[in-house]
């Protein structure tokens, strides 16, 4: 009997964590959702007045949150990622934060660019062991 209550708690315990990591993906998605539309209507009201490189920053950005948006609903619904090119994705990751270093590191702290260029030698790192 007392393995029963101890593989139904292991079972409640995963049960809750996965309710719990979805919840939060939730949140994540719908965060999403409301950020592509802010700046889908950015675009479309202020494209006239904004430099074609910021124009095609922000539909860069816009094609990545939409494929984050995608394959949040992919793990919702299915419980797997669009994609498991771990490759792919570290190689995205890495130059998406490269341009985010290169625009905005005169803005940021001294520790959050040390932990940026720390996390980017750790995706170089994995880049070479998935090669």
């Amino acid at each position: 009997m007392k393995q029963f209550e101890k593989d139904h708690n292991v079972n409640t315990n995963k049960s809750e964590h996965l309710g719990l990591e979805n919840a939060r993906r939730i949140d994540e998605l719908v965060d999403l959702v409301e950020k592509h539309t802010r700046t889908e209507r950015h675009l479309e009201q202020h494209s006239d007045i904004s430099s074609p490189e910021q124009i095609e920053h922000s539909k860069e950005v816009q094609r990545e949150r939409e494929h984050q948006m995608k394959n949040l609903k992919n793990i919702i619904a299915y419980g797997q990622h669009e994609s498991d090119n771990d490759l792919e994705n570290l190689e995205k990751n890495y130059h998406y934060s490269q341009g985010y270093l290169s625009h905005n590191q005169e803005n940021m702290s001294e520790q959050d660019v040390e932990r940026a260029m720390e996390k980017q030698e750790h995706r170089k790192d994995q880049m070479k062991f998935l090669k």
